[in-house]
């Protein structure tokens, strides 16, 4: 959870939106009124919108973001003003019962709406008038509309359990209605491309349909133990998010249809950070959900309770070099100390920060603490939290991380202004030029080692690798994320660079060369937040917005020698099954099939065992006898 609950309306709240630029968001109640909230503090931005006579159902923005129309159990459809909440125009009267959902054509000339009379109607978003006849044809309330992409074509979902397609101009039903629901659909949406279509439905299951013939593809998506209400794809069309009357909202793979491995469950909400203690043997992790939790590195099981504390999300915490301490910062603007024996608060909250604390480390020595917060980075002392000099400024963009070379002498800063600072400690003073060559936003940075090396991530995709001497960049920047690098850290013997992406992924980097070891680590539903290694340089831990925490055997991912057979085995063995149940090598071959009963909660060699999720069981492939090939006959024993 993003901080608190926003709070006004005084009935059901049936519709949210976002507008267009993020800044706001939207939201439709029973209590007949629109309100308008800043996304960012939570606060209402303005009055309630009213003019409704009953309750309300749907809500959007126009695509310029200058309009919000509305649409409700008085059967019209209001257009308001989003700067001034007055309203534009007449009510959009028309249909005979409840409008359920109202949305506009990407190109904002004209509205649609569903409606329990069974119809869809098209209307001039300037002037208000119908566009057309009604469209008909489902049998049942209208629950759900959608346009495509290009503007051309409109779906629908209804309680006749169909989705139909229409052509956007003519009006005329494009083909035959989609079935294969056996309940009310209650949501329809495309792809961010157009190609597929997905539904959800009263009968708990998601699908997905190809657009252009209509087929479904691959089977229903289950795991939902009751109405799917709402369904939508992600930004990048890698992943569908389903919400349900089962209290839960879910995130999906479209290749596979289900979660890689088995999460560790505890937090309630998005993990923002995994820190590894000194010895490896615990994991820590702070959350949205405002809670530090630690863990078992080998078993996955809670230690103790949450440490709480904070109010506001925690973004970011560190363990004392001696692992006795573990450090966390918060939205609250503050830093807490926390004993790792007892769980207890023994420092702070420590104030000077003005906003959101975002990174936090220790000193090698572990006598100091340093934070950052806007452009600034401060050092505290880490004993007595008082302020250690001045805090260090030259940023112009919000510094995203800072970390201490291995002797303690510099500090490493990557910030949104694209650029690398490093500092002298002892003076606070930057050491040379700051090192240029992202073209946007430096997520994180890190130090080899040897303090030899500097490696960032980066918002344009790439990790870069700099000489931490003269600030020189080492080789062409590494690439191969579908999208921002969020994350990196070197192996403790230098050898590999790891790093974490919003495209969902892990991936393992020769540190050398540059080049991409095996194939992506996937398992992941959201941003990989946070990874690091085990100080053994054995396993890797992440933690990712989709509120788990995944635990990496390192090795695999490194091309090792069957035990039995002359054939390497790299990571294709750790892919997941396409949606007919096969694993496929990376040339498209055919590997091994998996079960429908044993995907859910399948984990690849290289993740380990952890706990399975209340919903799913853990299921493990064995491949110490594993053959492929022209050697597959080597599994048989002789007569």
């Amino acid at each position: 959870m993003v901080g608190e609950p926003l709070k006004g309306h005084t009935g059901y709240v049936r519709s949210v939106a976002y507008s267009p630029d993020g800044r706001h968001i939207i939201s439709g109640a029973n209590d007949m009124t629109i309100r308008i909230w800043d996304a960012d503090t939570g606060a209402t931005v303005g009055n309630p919108l009213k003019g409704h006579t009953n309750r309300l159902w749907s809500v959007a923005y126009s695509p310029n973001g200058q309009y919000i129309i509305s649409g409700g159990s008085d059967k019209t459809i209001r257009i308001w003003d989003a700067e001034t909440g007055e309203a534009v125009g007449n009510p959009l009267s028309g249909h005979t019962a409840y409008i359920t959902s109202i949305v506009y054509s990407p190109d904002g000339r004209y509205i649609i709406s569903g409606s329990g009379d069974k119809t869809i109607r098209i209307w001039d978003a300037e002037t208000g008038a119908e566009n057309g006849n009604p469209l008909e044809g489902h049998t049942g309330h209208v629950l759900s509309v959608a346009y495509s992409r290009d503007g051309r074509h409109i779906i629908s979902g209804s309680s006749d359990t169909t989705i139909r397609i229409w052509d956007a101009e003519s009006g005329a039903a494009v083909r035959k209605p989609l079935e294969g629901h056996t309940d009310i659909v209650h949501s329809v949406a495309y792809s961010p491309k157009g190609h597929r279509i997905i539904s959800g439905s009263s009968d708990g299951t998601i699908r997905i349909w190809d657009a252009v013939t209509g087929a479904a593809i691959s089977k229903p998506l289950e795991g939902h133990t009751y109405h799917v209400y709402s369904v939508a794809y992600s930004p990048d069309g890698q992943h569908i998010i389903s919400g349900s009357g089962d209290i839960s909202i879910r995130m999906w793979d479209i290749k596979t249809g289900a979660a890689a491995g088995n999460p560790i469950e505890g937090h309630t909400s998005m993990v923002q950070f995994v820190a590894h203690s000194p010895d490896g043997r615990y994991v820590a992790s702070g959350s949205v959900d405002r809670t530090i939790r630690i863990w078992d590195a080998q078993t996955g099981a809670a230690v103790g309770n949450p440490l709480k504390g904070h109010t506001g999300i925690v973004r970011c915490i560190a363990y004392s070099p001696n692992g006795q301490h573990i450090i966390s910062g918060s939205d609250d603007t503050t830093i807490r100390i926390w004993g790792t024996g007892t769980g207890a608060v023994v420092g702070g909250p420590l104030e000077g920060h003005t906003s959101s604390v975002g990174f936090i480390a220790y000193s090698p020595s572990g006598q100091h603490i340093i934070s950052g917060s806007d452009a600034t980075i401060r050092i505290c002392d880490a004993k007595t939290g008082a302020a250690v000099g001045k805090p260090l400024t030259g940023h112009t963009g919000l510094v995203r991380s800072a970390v201490y070379s291995s002797d303690g002498r510099h500090i490493i800063s990557g910030s949104n202004d694209t650029t690398i600072r490093i500092w002298d400690v002892a003076t606070n003073a930057v050491v040379s030029r700051p090192l240029e060559g992202h073209t946007d936003t430096v997520w994180s940075v890190a130090y080899s080692p040897d303090g030899q090396r500097i490696i960032s991530g980066s918002q344009d995709r790439t990790i870069r690798i700099w000489d931490a001497n003269t600030g020189a960049a080492i080789g062409k920047p590494l690439k191969g994320h579908a999208d921002y690098v969020r994350t990196v850290a070197y192996s403790p013997n230098g050898s590999h660079i790891v790093s974490g992406s919003g495209d969902s992924t892990i991936q393992i980097w020769d540190a050398k060369t540059g080049a991409a070891l095996g194939n992506p680590l996937k398992g992941h539903l959201g941003v990989v937040r946070s990874i690091v290694y085990s100080p053994d340089g054995r396993r890797l831990v992440s933690g990712a917005f989709d509120g788990t925490i995944h635990v990496w055997d390192s090795s695999p991912h490194i091309p090792v020698q069957h035990p039995t057979l002359c054939n390497p085995i790299h990571t294709d063995l750790c892919a997941q099954p396409d949606a007919e149940g096969w694993v496929r090598d990376s040339k498209n071959g055919l590997l091994y099939w998996v079960p429908q009963d044993c995907r859910i909660g399948l984990h690849s060699p290289a993740l380990l065992t952890i706990p399975p999720t209340s919903h799913t069981r853990s299921v493990s492939l064995d491949f110490e006898n594993f053959a492929f090939g022209t050697s597959w006959t080597q599994i048989f024993e002789g007569a």
